[in-house]
């Protein structure tokens, strides 16, 4: 027997909820939401003078970085390893806390949320797409973009209509049923980036999504993508090293020892 425990943040209950195959139990803990402050643009994040400083280092990360990202805008993130691409968009992602500036999304200070109501907000409103594509192996591509959509209280046969439709968006109809094992490269990236979109995130984080594949199934796993995206009207920060992949974002920016710079 497989148990797979997940908290996550939403209304202030417990769930838990039995999830195919039959030897796999995933338990969800729910908690509760966040509160609210005004912006003047349509902007889906924004960024004000982000810094982050790793005091056992003694390295500066970031340094001073604003940007925002308006609504159906995808910004291009470029720069060479250890820029701190990663890091602006672990900050961006409220996976980690900045040493000083502002993060909101969707007019949202997220300095004044909790930890439980950052979680909440995360759920709710973030996607996220890795290089390597972290799939469940003992789900098949159905159940893995299942799982989010689960997690967020959306009945089983909602979710499996959700999760079907999006995985046929991307090229994937008849790979529902597979294991990820019985998935190419592309294909296993493809189920990665439908679980993102399963809660219509307002933005997707992209950590170089393409990396692992090659020039041609990157190009099209990427076209698939900003199709689905563009449909939708998300916003999106892709960090990348690809010149050709940012070509085709509607904003680039470059990153080089902790400062940002519009190309």
């Amino acid at each position: 027997m497989l148990t797979i425990v997940l908290a996550y943040v939403s209304t202030g209950s417990d769930i838990i909820c039995d999830f195919y195959p039959s030897n796999v139990i995933v338990t969800i803990a729910i908690y509760t939401q966040y509160g609210d402050i005004d912006m003047q643009h349509d902007s889906t994040i924004v960024l004000e003078n982000i810094s982050k400083h790793y005091s056992a280092d003694d390295v500066l990360v970031l340094k001073g970085v604003s940007l925002e990202v308006r609504k159906s805008e995808f910004v291009a993130l470029l720069g060479p390893s250890g820029s701190g691409k990663s890091t602006l968009l672990h900050i961006a992602g409220l996976l980690d806390d900045p040493t000083d500036g502002n993060l909101f999304i969707e007019s949202k200070n997220t300095r004044e949320l909790s930890d439980n109501e950052k979680t909440s907000l995360r759920l709710s409103k973030l996607g996220f797409v890795y290089q390597y594509h972290h799939l469940l192996q003992e789900f098949s591509a159905l159940e893995n973009v299942m799982l989010p959509l689960l997690i967020n209280n959306v009945g089983k046969k909602a979710a499996a209509e959700k999760a079907a439709h999006l995985l046929a968006e991307l090229g994937l109809k008849s790979k529902v049923k597979s294991f990820p094992s019985e998935l190419s490269g592309g294909q296993k990236q493809r189920v990665a980036i439908a679980r993102a979109l399963a809660n219509d995130p307002v933005i997707l984080l992209a950590d170089e999504p393409t990396g692992n594949l090659d020039h041609e199934t990157a190009n099209v796993v990427l076209d698939d993508l900003l199709t689905v995206m563009q449909k939708t009207k998300m916003s999106a920060i892709i960090a990348t090293h690809n010149y050709e992949l940012a070509e085709k974002m509607s904003a680039r920016y470059h990153i080089s020892e902790g400062v940002l710079i519009k190309k």
